[in-house]
Order: C-alpha cells, then structure tokens, then sequence
C-alpha cells in the first residue's frame, strides 16, 4: 500500500508540476499577445496621427494657395480699375481740349507720321470736324511739316473715319500708314501703363 501511495504522490505531483508550466506558457502566450496588440494599436495611433498631419498641411496649403489667388485678382481688379480710371479722365481730356492746343497736337501727330513714313505725299483721314479743321488751318500745317522736315510733302486729306481724334496717316498710293488716332495712341499707351502699374502692384 505503501508504494503505491507513493506513486500517487509521484502522479499529483507531476500533474501539479504539468499545471504549473502550462500556466507559465499561456501567461506568457497571452503577455505576447497583448504586447503585440498594444504595438498594433500604437502604431496604428501613429500612422492616424500622421495621417491628420498630412491632411492638415495639405489643407494649410490649399487655404494659403487660395488666398494668394484672392489676392493677385485683389491687385488685377485694382490695375485695371486705375487704367480705367485713367483713359477715363485723357478721353475726358482730349474731348474738352482747346482748338489752338488740338491744332498743335494735330500737327505735331502728322510730322512724326511723315517722318515714319519716309514719303513725300501722303494722306491725311480723321473725323469729319477734325477734317474741317486741318483743311481750314491747311497752309498752317504744311508750313509747319516743311520746317521741321526741311523740305515740302504733298498733304491731301482723306475721307472721314471713325475715331475720337488724332490722325490716320497714309502714303499716296496707300501701300503704307501709320495710325495717329487717339484710340490707336491710347492702345500703344494701354500696354505701357499695364506694365508701369503690374510692376508697382506684383513688385
């Protein structure tokens, strides 16, 4: 009876022995486990985290983008206001000019067209109350060409055209010409003043 006491003991006490080290492995089994979940978790956390920081500088981006863009239509709204407000105020200008000072403007307008020119006749078109003018101020006119030329051109005058003012000038034959109007000046004028006021506006 004795031994086989004994070996019971023997039996319980490797079962106990058994119970010990399978407990040991499941808790560390199951301290893996729920180190590996909480690296999951962390890098998860991580990766949401890096996530919303792209997002957030993309959409910082965007705002900053978009705002720029207000901007520079901000400046071009104001830059096309002032050359507005400017060919405004020279249209004003040139309606309400004194005869003797749009004479002088007028003469001044066909010597540089002839000089550009290059030709001994040349015709000159405008509107019809221009035409009456440089007609009734004609012997004026070409003196003032001669003097300033040294030499005589042959000036006819043209049909009326369609401007506000200034001068269309053209050889006889009409093979060449040189726009004098004030809306042609005004346009030349337009591309240089856009350029004045971009560069003072953008820097």
């Amino acid at each position: 009876m004795e031994g086989a006491k004994l070996i019971i003991e023997e039996i319980h006490r490797e079962a106990d022995q058994k119970i010990k080290y399978l407990l040991g492995e499941a808790n560390k089994e199951a301290e893996s486990i729920k180190k590996e979940a909480e690296e999951r978790a962390r890098s998860r956390a991580e990766w949401i985290m890096r996530k919303a920081k792209t997002q957030a500088e993309i959409e910082k981006q965007r705002i900053i983008a978009n705002a720029k863009l207000e901007a520079r239509k901000k400046k071009l709204q104001i830059q096309e206001g002032i050359i507005k407000e400017v060919f405004t105020s020279l249209k004003e200008r040139l309606a309400s000019m004194p005869e003797e000072e749009y004479l002088e403007t007028l003469k001044i307008l066909i010597l540089e067209s002839v000089k550009e020119l290059e030709v001994d006749s040349v015709i000159v078109s405008s509107n019809e109350e221009t035409l009456n003018l440089l007609k009734n101020k004609s012997r004026s006119i070409k003196a003032f060409i001669t003097k300033n030329l040294g030499k005589r051109v042959q000036i006819e005058f043209g049909e009326p055209i369609n401007t506000i003012g200034g001068v269309l000038v053209q050889s006889s034959d009409r093979s060449v010409r040189v726009d004098n109007t004030f809306e042609a000046r005004m346009e030349r004028m337009e591309s240089e003043l856009r350029t004045k006021i971009a560069k003072a506006i953008f820097g």
